[in-house]
């Protein structure tokens, strides 16, 4: 096992505890010099909070612990690939690498949709590597929506549908 699928293992445990809890089941890990410092994973609607993505409670908790808001020396591992709203906060960070398991072909930032991550714009760029425990990673979120499906009950209808 590599060192990121290693990483990207303990992510997927925290993708586990989101499936559990009902959330979109992405998990995420920082890691700081060969260790674990922050994990976590969506809470959005367990908290009814649109910015409790996975990423950004990891990154939250890495720079508590940092104690700057500048993780230069981290890398962020989760199981998917970030959405807009997480891939700005990781340049924000000045997060160095960013390694993700299944692409998000909705709302990815990494090249996906948009290419935050990569954008020579901004004053910062992160190093990506992607593809890793992908078919892991792609299953959860493949089970994740054949339970919401299943169990989904479509709206009422209104007036003059």
């Amino acid at each position: 096992m590599t060192e990121s699928e290693r990483y990207m293992t303990e992510a997927l445990l925290e993708a586990e505890k989101a499936l559990a809890a009902g959330e979109v089941p992405i998990g995420a890990v920082m890691v700081r010099a060969g260790e674990i410092i922050a994990r976590g994973h969506n809470l959005r609607n367990t908290a009814k909070n649109p910015l409790r993505h996975a990423e950004i409670d990891v990154i939250d908790a890495a720079a508590a612990i940092v104690g700057d808001w500048r993780l230069e020396d981290c890398t962020l591992y989760v199981t998917v690939e970030p959405c807009p709203m997480c891939a700005g906060a990781i340049v924000q960070a000045r997060i160095p690498k960013v390694v993700f398991g299944a692409r998000n072909p909705k709302a990815g930032c990494s090249g996906s949709v948009l290419d935050i991550l990569h954008e020579s714009r901004l004053n910062h760029q992160v190093e990506t590597e992607e593809g890793v425990l992908q078919a892991e990673c792609g299953e959860i979120m493949k089970r994740f929506f054949r339970r919401f499906r299943k169990n989904a009950t479509p709206p009422p209808l209104t007036e003059g549908e």
